[in-house]
């Protein structure tokens, strides 16, 4: 037994089974060898030297060791481990050999036998040429060779189809295709025939193929969506049902500054699920009236910080005005200081051009007394010295001239530089007004939201109170508020009040309504009424009390 191995499937043949002539040593060497055997003849001897005799052969067992076969056949099928022949050298293809029947290769110089394109997944092939005395036996015992054979369908023509286990084998199949085979030793025109394989389309290898692509796919969504999965970012932790212990715990927290944004958001899920009824509507009036008042203080520490803001701007304004005026006052008086020593330059050269004067006239009434070529050489120093001199005061007074141009440019791109920080001020004071106007809306849309209640600390500082009044705006104001407190004997809550304002002047607020009122203690004042959750807080006019006690 011989058998060749490449880790996907195996051939197997058993040699004594050979049928093939004893007067054809080259076939037998051929065959033998073909198996991965040494070719031996049939009383042992060696047919073939040693030269070409595979290496690792051990003839006590008759078998190759260590080594796969180098059947050409074999080969080309994909059965052999070592590595394909080179480029250079063609593959030949040799006699096969069976039990049955006899495999002769085709004429090498014939272009290979022509194939359709694959179909998907296929494992069934078509082979035609078939012998017409060839059996499904024979067909079976020349095909079992390329791999597991699962099903043979034989025409009564000469044709079949073969059904093998895997798609790899239908390749080495697809290699015995130009085959002459002839059964047993006949010559008969019946027991001879051209093979003819080629690729087959079957319904079963088409749905079996599908479902092996329908897995592929529900392996890949299964994949994809395991990997979304695990992107997906965690889901936000479930909020609690509604009980009178984890009310008492919202309580506290809603008290808490580092607690109050997640026991709001707790807050509004209960009242939309609809936990609110007349047993739980205290408590939850109770928690209501502890995010309002936090709330509230926020927004006065929001308008503290505002006015903070708007005054450290104020200084800065201020800070940069004074700097931009103190840089310009600087450089008029540097540019003063130049024209000055310019001025006094220009005079001290005016006299040195009338000191040279005076000495040329004094020269021209020395000349009487020298000779004609002393009194031409004198001359003539006196010229070029008076010349130098020119030249001198020349240059020194282009290059003064050149000092005033750049200086006066410098002094006009100072001027324009001042226009443009005075432009970008008026801008950034005009943005300021429009933001602090954006700020005003949105605490109304609050306070339409919110309960009012007053600052203690604004209470018990007097001074911060009693302020005068800063515009014609706010006296006409208070004004308003007093008619409408007047007509109120009992008093308005500040939600009324601004109520009211609100269709007179849609612009303010109920914070400044009651800033205003706050600062007046001796025109207005605040009364509370009632107990614990009906507790009120009520404005009233009280200038004609003010009035009898001062």
């Amino acid at each position: 037994m011989a058998t060749a191995a490449d880790g996907v499937g195996s051939i197997a043949i058993d040699t004594s089974q050979l049928n093939m002539s004893v007067t054809e040593p080259a076939a037998w060497a051929t065959a033998m060898n073909n198996l991965g055997m040494v070719p031996v003849g049939l009383a042992g001897q060696q047919l073939v030297t040693d030269s070409i005799c595979l290496r690792g052969f051990d003839p006590n067992i008759n078998m190759v060791t260590g080594i796969t076969p180098v059947n050409p056949m074999l080969s080309s099928m994909g059965l052999v481990a070592q590595p394909p022949p080179p480029a250079e050298v063609p593959v030949i293809k040799e006699i096969i050999h069976c039990k049955s029947c006899t495999l002769f290769p085709p004429n090498p110089n014939l272009p290979p036998p022509s194939t359709r394109e694959r179909p998907p997944g296929c494992k069934t092939v078509f082979v035609g040429g078939l012998p017409e005395n060839a059996t499904e036996e024979i067909i079976q015992e020349v095909f079992e060779q390329c791999g597991d054979i699962t099903a043979i369908r034989k025409s009564k023509k000469n044709f079949c189809h073969i059904r093998f286990a895997e798609e790899f084998m239908v390749d080495k199949a697809i290699y015995l295709s130009g085959y002459r085979m002839r059964l047993g030793s006949s010559t008969d025109k019946k027991d001879s025939g051209r093979l003819h394989v080629d690729f087959a389309q079957a319904r079963d290898d088409f749905y079996e193929w599908e479902c092996k692509q329908r897995m592929l796919a529900r392996e890949e969504r299964h994949r994809r969506k395991m990997e979304e999965d695990r992107m997906r970012p965690p889901s936000p932790p479930a909020i609690m049902h509604y009980s009178e212990h984890e009310a008492t715990l919202l309580a506290e927290k809603l008290k808490d500054d580092s607690k109050f944004s997640e026991a709001i958001s707790v807050l509004v899920t209960w009242i939309e699920r609809g936990e609110v009824n007349r047993r739980t509507a205290n408590q939850f009036y109770s928690m209501v009236q502890s995010a309002n008042s936090h709330i509230r203080r926020l927004m006065n520490e929001k308008a503290t910080h505002e006015q903070e803001m708007e005054q450290a701007k104020e200084n800065f304004k201020n800070a940069l005005t004074g700097i931009l005026t103190q840089s310009l006052a600087a450089q008029a008086y540097a540019l003063k200081e130049e024209n000055d020593s310019l001025r006094w330059q220009l005079d001290a050269y005016r006299n040195e051009v009338e000191l040279l004067k005076q000495e040329k006239g004094q020269l021209f009434r020395t000349e009487e007394s020298l000779t004609k070529d002393q009194q031409l050489q004198f001359l003539q120093q006196t010229l070029q010295g008076m010349q130098q001199q020119l030249l001198k005061i020349q240059e020194e007074l282009n290059n003064k001239k050149s000092e005033l141009e750049q200086a006066k440019e410098e002094h006009t791109h100072t001027q324009t530089i001042l226009k443009i920080l005075q432009d970008q001020l008026k801008k950034n004071t005009k943005e300021l007004a429009e933001t602090n106007g954006r700020d005003e809306s949105q605490a109304n849309e609050i306070n339409v939201l919110t309960v009012p209640v007053v600052s203690q600390d604004r209470e018990k500082n007097p001074e911060k109170r009693s302020q005068p009044l800063k515009s014609e705006k706010e006296a006409l104001l208070i004004g308003i508020i007093s008619t409408f407190l007047h007509v109120h004997p009992f008093g308005a809550n500040i939600e009324y009040l601004w109520s009211y304002m609100q269709q007179l002047d849609s612009r303010i607020s109920a914070n400044e309504i009651e800033m205003l009122l706050m600062r007046l203690p001796r025109m207005f004042k605040q009364e509370f009424s009632g107990v614990g959750a009906t507790l009120e807080k009520r404005w009233k006019f009280c200038a004609f009390e003010g009035i009898k006690t001062t």
